[in-house]
């Protein structure tokens, strides 16, 4: 557990073990969800990407492709209640 001061200004500095805890750094924003009985969440919301950097994120290395009729016959087996891979 770690414990924090609140300043007279109602200030409260996160120790370095909380922000590395989080994976938080210099220019990253922390967020506080507040929930009930005076409790909340805290966690560290990441810089933003360059968009460049999600280009090929999803790619899927398939070890072969499938034709348009193989895709196809496995729909129709889908439709049809039949299990064809």
């Amino acid at each position: 557990m770690v414990k924090l001061k609140i300043t007279t200004k109602g200030q409260v500095t996160l120790k370095r073990e909380v922000l590395d805890h989080f994976g938080a750094k210099p220019g990253d924003d922390i967020e506080i969800v507040l929930l009930p009985k005076g409790e909340g969440n805290i966690h560290a919301i990441g810089r933003k990407l360059p968009i460049k950097s999600l280009f090929g994120m999803f790619a899927y290395k398939a070890k072969r492709t499938h034709s348009i009729d193989e895709i196809n016959d496995v729909i129709e087996a889908g439709w049809a209640g039949e299990v064809k891979y």
